[in-house]
Parts: structure tokens; C-alpha cells; sequence
């Protein structure tokens, strides 16, 4: 990396061209304190902050958190500063070497803003960090400082950006080769806890902050087995010298977003290992997935990218059909990298796969909408849902996912399993990925084609623009596995392997919750189903059933395993603060809980067709 700038001291006398000094200010306000200096400005030098995180694809409008810019040249002589739009600004400069100093509010307790209280101080760079026009390509310092609350406490920082000069906390002075480098690489100060290992030999760490209880060591073993196989599925070297995964640990929360050599997860403190666990909880498999899941994004999104998101325009909305490969193709891997390291065994593998499905089965929205216009629609439909998105849309992840299943399969079926979605995934790699080349609209599907050596355009036409339901059971069935849609057994029901309990004959047609009133809210309601037919909606809370106290799904569900097809119910419920009934004629239960399973005896159909069964990562090194 050529700095020439970062070689010298960094003192008042020898600044970096664009040096930024961040403070954790104020625990209390939330509040960060930010001084951006420019040493070469153009006269009228414009600033602007994102108004979007790359990965995350809404608008979120971070600037409505800035306080009080105001800029100075280096006599300490204010400069005009005028607002251009809702986070561009213009600072009168002549050409002269300014600061624009600035408070940000940082209450937002996700993997995609700032948050910062007495416990911890978390940010992204589209969060504080303004963007100087026409210098994006340049280098920059970031200068972190210590605050009263961080000696107090003795907090220390955690972050992938490179170092300059920094103490044993990690407070100094940091460096990123341009602007989009700065905003990708967030930062957690506090007391966490660290886990240290290395994967390949690339130095790795995960730093937990919160309260919880949590088995170290065995979370350390998983992340290592985890790391090691995908770097050994795309290739040694690592894209990157050291990774770092910074995790927030709450009640209840999960999520995760991608950066280029580290990833910020979010997640519940009963998602993590505990020490005495035998088998491993549905919470912490989750967690172990959100992890590969992210981690994998170091090369499909962070490294093979939409050319359109090499160079974004952060100020608006950038439009890919492309992002059911980005995400569902790595939704599609988390899980499956868990089964081919070994730690979850395959039938449990084919139950979280269920699941998965069964996430779309459930959505009468993918009759609606297609999974590339779920992809192009992202910045509204998908990031901004409503109630009746069930009804309406399909998620580019979970659709996208069933998208990867049948390339996968279809692919190693009709290659007798001497090619596989791995062959394509390293090509992407070889060819695109480790060269910094991005990928224009529909090149995917030319290269999945190419790659294969099949003509994969009519299964693209289906896929990825039609919304009719494929056949995986066909598809399944080569491969020694049953493919069935059954009947929810549960108002819990989530796919997968079914219990003893009976299937329900009849369906509520809602997604329930129960309130802190005693009562059962209605958040969506499917169409053509019990619930819609009779006339409820979203916001609903019901109260009773055939003049019957319901206060729990538990009460709802003993009453439907008793009832049948056609019978009528009465429903008290509120809307708003009025008192409502409707007569309720119950619909037959939907068959679209997924049940994966394999065949007796177990034998694919075709011989060279083998799937789970890898004795290696599955990838095809000739390509």
C-alpha cells in the first residue's frame, strides 16, 4: 500500500490530507464527537454523508443524527457552511485548509448504525464519517480518543482497520487506503470478551459484548473448523491478514452485516453455547449459520460483487437483479458448511433445510412476486414490509436459497456429480473475485451455464422471473432424499421433521402473538384463509372464541385440533379500542411445512449423483 502521507508522524505540524478524530463524548446523550480536517479542499468543498450502508439496502438517512456542523480554517476562523440537500453541505474554503467539527447521536442497536451508552460505543463509518467530493480515492487517518467514560471503564477497541499508532487499548491512530475502505471497517470499544485462534494460519478473533454466559471454548473450536473450511473452499490465502467478528449480545436480537475483514453481528445471549451442552440448541445452530453466512461474504458480496456496487453512489438507491445469488447462494451455504465440517450430522442438516423452505412455502407472496424482482425491489418492498408482505412478496434470501438448492443439485445430477455449485462459486473466484472485477447484470447466469456445461437458461426463466413452484421432489429424489409438504402440527410448526403431534385439519391463516393484555394479536393475515375471509386484520386482538376467553396460541391451538373443515366460530376481538365480532368459517390446514428425509434403502437414482456425502470440500480445482 503506497501512503506516502501516513509515513511521517501525525502532529498538528504534519497532518494527513484527510484526517478524522473521533470521540466517544458523552455516554449519557449518546453523543460522538467528530473533527474532519482537510488539507487540500476545492473552494467551494462539498461533504456528504451516506445515505445508505453497503449490504444493507435501504435508505436510512443517516445524517438526520448529525449535530451542529460547523467548520473552521486553521486560524480558528468559522467558515460559511450551507446544507446542499438532506446530507450534502457546501464549506466555503477559497482553497484553504479547513476542520468541520460535529456531534453524532448514536442510539441505534444494530449491526448497521452507531449506539453508545455507559456499556459500550459501536460505529459504522456511514454513520460518522463525512465524505469529501472528489477525494473518495485518497488515503485517510482515523484518530480514535480516549473519553472519561473509556478510562473509567479501561475499555479497549476492537476493529479491522489497519494501525498506525496506537496504545495497549487500542486508542491512536488508524489508516485506510480511501473513503470506502474508512466506512468499511466498524469499530466496538468497550469491555468485551475476546476469543482468539487461527484458521489457515490468518490470525482471527471474536469479541462479545453484553451479558451472557457462554462455553469459550467450545464457541472457539466451531468458529475455527467453520473459518478453515471456507477458506479451503475458495482457496488459500485468505482474501485478508486477520478477521475480526465483533458480536453485540442482548435478549433477543439477531443479524449480522458484511465488511471487507470483519463482520458485526447481533445476537441473543440464549444463541450461545453453554458450558455442559451436549447436543447443540436450535438457537445456537442459528447463530453458528449466522456466522458462516457472513463470514462467506468475505468472498461472494465483499470480493464477487455486482459491478454496480464497486464504486456506489451512497446518496441513492442502487437497482441489481443480482442479489438472489449474493445472498441467497450464501443463506444456501451457512448451513450446508456445517454439515460438510461435521459439526451437525446430515439428517440434521436436511431438517434445517426444511425450515429454510419452508420459509417460502409459507409465503403465498411467491406467486406474486419473482426472485429477481424481489432482488431489484429491495430498497422498499423487501426493507420496508408491512403487514401484508407475506401476501405480496418473497424474500431474495430465503427464495434465493431454494434458487442455489436446485443449481446445485441439477447441475451435480447432470454432470454425474463431477461438477457442482462449488465449481461455479470457484470460477466466480479465479476469474472475478481475486481479480477486482464486478459482475454486470445477467453475467451470472451466463457463466452458471458456461461453467456447468448445461443450458441453464429455461431454468433460469423459471426461477429466477416466474413464480410457479419448481419441482424439487423430482430433483430430491435423484439424490436418495423425500421431498414432502405436510400440514403444520403446531401454531409453532416451523417445517422440518414432524412430531407425533396429529397435523391440524383446519388453519387459523395468521401469525399470532401474545400480548401483555392477555390477549392474541393478529399481525398478518394470509389471503383466502380463515382469518381474512372472516374480515381480520393486522392490529387485531382477539379476546375470545364461542364466547370463550382466549389469552394464548396454546388455548387457539387445543380448539382447532378439536375442530373440522367448515366449522363456524365466533370471534370477539378489538380493533383499536372498539369492541368487534365476526363469524369465522375455519379453511382446511395448507400443506407447506417442508419434510426432508432420506430414502429406504437409501440409493440415489443416479449412481454418480452424490450430494452430502463430500470427501472433500466438493470443489472442482480444474476449473
Amino acid at each position: 500500500m503506497k501512503l506516502p502521507e501516513l509515513a511521517k508522524p501525525i502532529t498538528k505540524e504534519e497532518p494527513c490530507a484527510r484526517h478524522y478524530t473521533i470521540t466517544p463524548f458523552d455516554p449519557n446523550g449518546h453523543l460522538f464527537t467528530v473533527e474532519f480536517r482537510i488539507a487540500f479542499p476545492a473552494p467551494k468543498q462539498r461533504l456528504s454523508l451516506p445515505n445508505w450502508i453497503p449490504g444493507s439496502y435501504l435508505i436510512r438517512d443517516f445524517s438526520k443524527h448529525l449535530i451542529d456542523l460547523q467548520a473552521y480554517d486553521d486560524a480558528q476562523t468559522p467558515l460559511t457552511v450551507t446544507p446542499v440537500d438532506k446530507s450534502t453541505w457546501e464549506v466555503d474554503s477559497s482553497g484553504n485548509a479547513f476542520t468541520i467539527k460535529y456531534q453524532v447521536y448514536a442510539w441505534d442497536l444494530s449491526v448497521r448504525g452507531a449506539h453508545f451508552d455507559d456499556t459500550h460505543a459501536f460505529f459504522n463509518g456511514t454513520s460518522v464519517f463525512l465524505e469529501a467530493e472528489g477525494q473518495r480515492d485518497f488515503p485517510c487517518v482515523m484518530s480514535l480518543k480516549k473519553s472519561p467514560v473509556c478510562v473509567k471503564n479501561a475499555w479497549k477497541v476492537a476493529t479491522g482497520m489497519p494501525s498506525l499508532e496506537v496504545d495497549h487499548h487500542g486508542f491512536g491512530h488508524y489508516h485506510a487506503e480511501n473513503y470506502l475502505a474508512l466506512i468499511d471497517y466498524p469499530v466496538e470499544i468497550g469491555s468485551y470478551v475476546e476469543i482468539d485462534f487461527r484458521a489457515c494460519g490468518v490470525p482471527h478473533k471474536m469479541v462479545l459484548t453484553g451479558v451472557f454466559n457462554c462455553d469459550l471454548e467450545r464457541l472457539k473450536s466451531d468458529l475455527t473448523t467453520i473459518c478453515e473450511y471456507e477458506i479451503r473452499l475458495f482457496g488459500e490465502a485468505a482474501p485478508f491478514d486477520n478477521y475480526l467478528f465483533q458480536v453485540m449480545v442482548t435478549g433477543s436480537d439477531y443479524g449480522g452485516l458484511e465488511h471487507r475483514n470483519s463482520t458485526a453481528l447481533i445476537c441473543s445471549r440464549n444463541d450461545l453455547p453453554y458450558e455442559g451442552m451436549q447436543k447443540p440448541t436450535e438457537g445456537y445452530l442459528q447463530f453458528l449459520e449466522l456466522c458462516s453466512h457472513e463470514y462467506f461474504h468475505s468472498w461472494n458480496v465483499k470480493r464477487i460483487m455486482p459491478k454496480a456496487y464497486q464504486n456506489p453512489d451512497l446518496s441513492q438507491p442502487i437497482y441489481s437483479r443480482q442479489l438472489w445469488w449474493f445472498e441467497g447462494v450464501t443463506s444456501y451455504y451457512d448451513a450446508l458448511i456445517l454439515q460438510r465440517c461435521g459439526l451437525i450430522d446430515e439428517q440434521t442438516y436436511l431438517d434445517q433445510l426444511g425450515k429454510q423452505l419452508t420459509r417460502v412455502y409459507r409465503m403465498p407472496g411467491r406467486f406474486k412476486q419473482s426472485v429477481a424482482d424481489s432482488s431489484f425491489f429491495a430498497w422498499t418492498k423487501f426493507y420496508q414490509q408491512d403487514e401484508n408482505a407475506p401476501n405480496a412478496i418473497i424474500s431474495y434470501y430465503t427464495k434465493g436459497s431454494l434458487v442455489a438448492l436446485a443449481l446445485d443439485l441439477l447441475i451435480r445430477e447432470k454432470t454425474q456429480g463431477k461438477k457442482s455449485l462449488d465449481t461455479v462459486l470457484l470460477h466466480l473466484w479465479q476469474h472475478f473475485g481475486s481479480k477486482g472485477i464486478g459482475l454486470e447484470e445477467f453475467e451470472i447466469e451466463r457463466i452458471c451455464s458456461e461453467v456447468s456445461g448445461i443450458d441453464l437458461k429455461d431454468f433460469f426463466t423459471q426461477l429466477l422471473d416466474q413464480t410457479e413452484d419448481y419441482d424439487l421432489a423430482t430433483l430430491f429424489s435423484h439424490f436418495g432424499v423425500n421431498f414432502t409438504l405436510r400440514n403444520m402440527n403446531s401454531l409453532a410448526d416451523t417445517g422440518g421433521q414432524g412430531n407425533t403431534q396429529e397435523q391440524l385439519a383446519v388453519d387459523f391463516g395468521a401469525n399470532l402473538e401474545e400480548t401483555a393484555n392477555q390477549t392474541l394479536a393478529v399481525r398478518h393475515v394470509w389471503q383466502e384463509r380463515t382469518a381474512q375471509l372472516a374480515g381480520l386484520s393486522s392490529g387485531d386482538e382477539i379476546i375470545a372464541i364461542n364466547d370463550l376467553r382466549v389469552t394464548s396460541k396454546s388455548q387457539l391451538e387445543s380448539l382447532l385440533k378439536r375442530a373440522q373443515i367448515g366449522d363456524k366460530w365466533t370471534c370477539s376481538y378489538f380493533r383499536r379500542d372498539e369492541l368487534r365480532q365476526c363469524r369465522l368459517v375455519l379453511t382446511a390446514s395448507t400443506t407447506d411445512r417442508v419434510e426432508l428425509s432420506f430414502k429406504e434403502p437409501r440409493m440415489p437414482q443416479n449412481e454418480g449423483a452424490v450430494w452430502l456425502e463430500n470427501p472433500s470440500n466438493g470443489v472442482n480445482n480444474d476449473v
